[in-house]
């Protein structure tokens, strides 16, 4: 069936969810919450750092508190994708948001800083369920010519959460606790399981015998391997340098616990990253080009800010609304942008949207020195409408080539990979970022921030925008080469 084609197809009764009550709403409503606090979590602490030190210790791990929580999202992801096709969507989500809250209430409760980052820990293995499962109940409940409007409601929520949470948790710390930054999860929270148990009426999967044998060894497996992956992606070059026997220790880990992998997941008899995940063009073209997002993305939410204090003199507070420019114009986009799929198919409305990326990204390193604070606010504008016609369509165009028992997976691929880009790009770019900052400043000394110029940053943050354009490149080459002019869209189950 042809992309024009794909919005009329026979229902399947046996496989699409349902809700009950007065229609989706309530659900949506849970499925926003529950995204809204997976993306608050992971940049609330931020602000509270100082806080939070000061009442625990533990200033030379704090560092853990964030990378503790996204290694736990990243590697869960590929599990809770194959339990949600293996089980269903509802008792997964379900059993995310109840570890999730747990989690939430253990950090309130936490006595020193080992105790917060394993908690940390504890709250990232429920939203790990929380970000996949959410994406996947919304492809699940919607047709394809409805997705781009629910798919839109999810991105904002994800991006005014993500960037809200520095202040969020900066008015929490400042004029109560910092405990309250984990304890207001669980009101919300609890809503969002009360409107998930009591609306969302999900047929049970009829899986084969085989089917329901969890595949626990390949997830340990997969767990084991992003953790270590992981963990030298994200403390190389900081805790200690690149080329030290930690580094190299993790990373040939990582190479062994991955052949290891591939091992465990050939023989397996339902394994948690099947072999078709990456054998269909599709899939792997979106997987590989939705992770050079993850990686060009780490230029605007982790060095604008920095740009914006350093080099434009703004506060926390104004730092942040130039960066979120670019949340107002990505959902609208994102919305808009089925008008132009429907008629010129998934693959090339992401190619424009990318091409129109790349381009807004060369165009950074030609503002003025120091410039005017509307004008990378205006990039940022420019780039979040080109991303929205880059992303949507790849996450709605891959989730419709498979059925209902396969798209957990498929949506759990695509997200790991965005995840494990991220944290390449952050790896990636802060080399580069140290290296040119180095080359700028007196005797190359990092150590102070002190000694940080206006001149130093700016010339850092351009480069490290051009490697971003060099992501956006990445990808365009993966949909010229390996993604097919017109996805295989299935027929709507829905």
């Amino acid at each position: 069936m042809s992309e024009a084609d794909a919005t009329t197809g026979a229902a399947t009764p046996a496989t699409a969810p349902r809700v009950s009550g007065r229609g989706r709403g309530p659900v949506v409503a849970a499925l926003m919450l529950g995204m809204a606090l997976a993306a608050l979590d992971g940049t609330i602490v931020s602000t509270a750092v100082p806080q939070i030190v000061g009442d625990l210790g533990g200033l030379s791990v704090f560092s853990w508190l964030f990378s503790g929580y996204l290694l736990a999202v990243t590697v869960t992801l590929p599990v809770y994708g194959k339990l949600s096709d293996t089980f269903g969507r509802k008792p997964v989500l379900i059993a995310g948001i109840i570890l999730f809250l747990i989690g939430s209430l253990l950090c309130a409760a936490a006595w020193n800083m080992a105790s917060l980052i394993a908690f940390r820990i504890v709250q990232g293995l429920g939203g790990g369920a929380l970000q996949g499962t959410v994406q996947t109940i919304a492809a699940d409940l919607y047709p394809l010519k409805e997705r781009p409007r629910i798919q839109a409601r999810l991105s904002t929520v994800w991006a005014t959460s993500s960037v809200a949470g520095p202040a969020l948790g900066g008015l929490l710390a400042g004029y109560a606790d910092w405990r309250w930054i984990f304890l207001i999860n669980l009101p919300v929270g609890a809503v969002a399981l009360w409107l998930i148990a009591r609306h969302l009426v999900e047929p049970a999967p009829r899986p084969s015998r085989a089917a329901t044998r969890v595949d626990w060894p390949g997830a340990l497996a997969v767990f084991a391997t992003g953790t270590l992956l992981l963990t030298a992606l994200v403390q190389g070059g900081v805790a200690w340098p690149w080329l030290s026997a930690p580094s190299l220790a993790l990373f040939t880990g990582a190479a062994l616990l991955t052949a290891l992998t591939v091992v465990i997941e050939r023989r397996a008899a339902e394994p948690v990253i099947p072999g078709w995940v990456w054998r269909r063009r599709t899939i792997a073209a979106v997987n590989l080009s939705l992770g050079a997002l993850g990686l060009l993305m780490v230029a605007p939410t982790v060095f604008l800010p920095t740009y914006a204090q350093t080099v434009l003199g703004l506060g926390p507070i104004a730092a942040g609304f130039v960066l979120s420019a670019m949340t107002l114009s990505w959902p609208v986009s994102a919305a808009f942008s089925n008008r132009l799929y429907r008629r010129i198919g998934f693959r090339l409305t992401a190619i424009t949207g990318m091409t129109l990326a790349v381009l807004v990204l060369l165009a950074f390193p030609l503002l003025p020195y120091p410039g005017e604070p509307w004008q990378p606010a205006l990039i940022m504008l420019l780039l979040g409408a080109a991303l929205g016609l880059f992303q949507l369509p790849l996450i709605v165009g891959v989730q419709s080539t498979v059925p209902w028992s396969e798209r957990g997976t498929t949506t759990a691929s695509v997200l790991f990979c965005r995840q494990v880009g991220q944290s390449l790009g952050a790896a990636l770019f802060g080399a580069i970022a140290n290296a040119v900052l180095a080359a700028h400043l007196p005797h190359g000394d990092l150590d102070d921030p002190g000694t940080l110029t206006p001149t130093a940053v700016d010339a850092a943050v351009e480069y490290v925008y051009a490697g971003a354009a060099a992501a956006g490149v990445l990808a365009l080459v993966v949909l010229l080469t390996l993604a097919p002019r017109r996805f295989p869209v299935l027929p709507d189950e829905n």
